[in-house]
């Protein structure tokens, strides 16, 4: 240990110890919950309002230790495919859905992605969805 002492390298090496979990935690990846509305952005805001305030009652605050990342069809059902794959690729760990044509949209680029039907009168099981 040409130049550092004994006492210098203990303390590196404590320093070290103690910084090296901080760092590990600040690069592990934020969940994601991807939403996929038949709204607009305007329209919408009052449920991912009461979203937010669902999830934080839980414990989970968006931007800390949540992300929420939202799609809007507009009211074109036509969109969703699209929406759908652009929400897959983030990788979320559930996505929800408002609409049929939204699950059914859904269900058809993923299986392994949790998918939460919300809002809706159609029955799940006669649509082959559970």
């Amino acid at each position: 240990m040409s130049g550092m002492g004994r006492r210098e390298f203990i303390t590196l090496l404590g320093g070290a110890t103690v910084a090296w979990p901080i760092a590990a935690r600040a690069q592990q990846p934020m969940p994601v919950i991807g939403v996929m509305s038949p709204l607009s952005v305007a329209t919408a805001a009052r449920n991912l309002a009461g979203l937010r305030t669902g999830l934080r009652d839980l414990g989970y605050i968006e931007g800390r230790n949540i992300k929420i990342a939202s799609r809007f069809a507009d009211g074109m059902a036509e969109r969703f495919p699209a929406l759908v794959v652009d929400l897959v690729a983030l990788k979320p760990a559930a996505i929800l859905v408002g609409s049929t044509s939204a699950i059914l949209a859904a269900r058809k680029v993923t299986r392994t992605i949790p998918l939460i039907w919300f809002g809706s009168v159609d029955d799940p099981v006669a649509l082959g969805l559970v």
